[in-house]
């Protein structure tokens, strides 16, 4: 009798279906993601192939935010058409936009940028994103005066403060 061999489908195809398949899942749930809205059609079809949703949420931009980031991002060869951009400027505002500033204590004990932090900050950025950024002091006033010429309510005489404040919250390791 003979025996039929049947013939050995290498694994690595199977490996990079997999992976394909996975890529997939990720980049239809990021897509699922987006708040229903004229906007989150612009965002598909030409913001995802380079941004994860996650990335994009966690932006929390005012409009005038929105658009310099629109701006920048044509600078690095996105294309809008001027009709996108007038969808998706607000789309992004509304449903990515600055959120509330926490209440403050009045707390006395609180450490001199704190104040100024809870309120020019976390207003727009959530506490991971400030956590996970690990700057030196030098690194913290680059990224606060950054954040000012962007329009963060942060007046000059707070400036030094809050750089403190966060140098010795979320300084280098």
């Amino acid at each position: 009798m003979a025996r039929n061999k049947v013939p050995r489908v290498p694994r690595v195809p199977w490996v990079l279906v997999l992976l394909f398949a996975l890529m997939m899942i990720g980049s239809l749930r990021a897509q699922q993601a987006l708040p229903a809205g004229a906007g989150a059609d612009v965002i598909r079809a030409r913001c995802v192939s380079c941004h994860d949703t996650d990335l994009i949420a966690s932006q929390r931009l005012a409009a005038a935010g929105w658009g310099r980031e629109l701006d920048k991002m044509g600078r690095w060869g996105a294309t809008l058409s001027p009709e996108q951009r007038e969808v998706l400027q607000p789309y992004l505002a509304a449903n990515f936009g600055p959120r509330p500033a926490p209440s403050h204590s009045s707390d006395t004990g609180a450490q001199p940028g704190e104040a100024t932090f809870k309120r020019a900050c976390l207003s727009c950025h959530g506490t991971d994103l400030i956590e996970q950024q690990r700057l030196s002091r030098p690194g913290w006033v680059r990224e606060v005066e950054k954040m000012m010429r962007w329009g963060a309510p942060v007046p000059a005489v707070e400036k030094d403060h809050l750089v403190d404040y966060l140098a010795s919250r979320h300084g280098v390791r």
